[in-house]
């Protein structure tokens, strides 16, 4: 069995979830929240599907950039659902289904992108899949943070877009993206001692700059959750932090894999 079918379905999915959500905006209705899990959970399910058939391999796991990113949007996707039950954070979906949508297309055009991980290894596997784990959280806070800056800018200005008066108030907003924010930076610290403690190579040619990267993100994080506490940042600050934080995860990771696996290849 290929990937193309239910690659193909998670992307009409997706699609599906994302035109009505725009469809509710522009008519002035409001979201059937139920409606709209069903959608993402349907999809999830057949993108699960099209996710072992690309990542499970005889020789072991694939994670090349495509797959990796397909299953980083899949696991934003299920947080994000599953959050939605005791928070407002179905909104974010507007975005991320078609960020999904490219991801899911991208993995099954270019299957054959990426290294193979031996199957046998189990502490690399942890590792990695606690690495994916974090960054698909701080992903969500990403996001969050972009949205709370947009928020912020459109009422400070009093002029806020039907879109915007969708999201909850800003201090709901504000105690969500450091709710994400902790829980990525705890499993991004898990993540990096089990690299520090159970590899030999966390500082070898290849990984270097990942390994630096990450651990220069994880200090930006680490600052910001300090600086929440102690000093109670917020605003501008936090959104500002954030989306530095992010984008040194995001070089460490894809920023890596896309130089090895294209600019680098053989």
């Amino acid at each position: 069995m290929t990937a193309l079918t239910p690659s193909l379905l998670a992307v009409l999915l997706y699609l599906s979830g994302s035109i009505y959500q725009m469809h509710c905006l522009a008519k002035r209705r409001a979201v059937n929240n139920n409606l709209l899990r069903v959608i993402g959970l349907v999809a999830l399910l057949v993108h699960a599907a099209s996710l072992y058939l690309q990542l499970i391999t005889d020789a072991g796991l694939a994670l090349g950039v495509f797959n990796a990113a397909s299953l980083v949007a899949w696991l934003v996707i299920a947080i994000t659902l599953l959050s939605s039950f005791r928070a407002p954070v179905l909104s974010l979906l507007l975005g991320l289904y078609p960020l999904s949508v490219i991801t899911v297309l991208l993995a099954w055009l270019f299957p054959g992108h990426g290294k193979v991980l031996v199957s046998g290894e189990g502490i690399l596997i942890t590792h990695i899949l606690l690495s994916i784990l974090a960054y698909g959280i701080l992903t969500i806070a990403a996001f969050q943070a972009g949205l709370l800056g947009l928020q912020n800018y459109q009422l400070k200005h009093k002029n806020p877009t039907r879109f915007i008066r969708t999201f909850p108030p800003l201090q709901t907003m504000e105690r969500l993206l450091f709710q994400f924010l902790l829980c990525g930076e705890l499993l991004l610290t898990l993540a990096l001692i089990t690299g520090f403690v159970f590899l030999d190579n966390m500082f070898s040619q290849d990984v270097a700059h990942k390994t630096l990267l990450s651990c220069m993100a994880w200090i930006v994080f680490g600052i910001l959750l300090w600086g929440r506490h102690f000093r109670g940042w917020r605003g501008n600050n936090a959104i500002r932090w954030t989306l530095a934080g992010f984008l040194l995860l995001a070089l460490a990771y894809f920023g890596s894999k896309l130089v090895s696996e294209f600019f680098l290849a053989v």
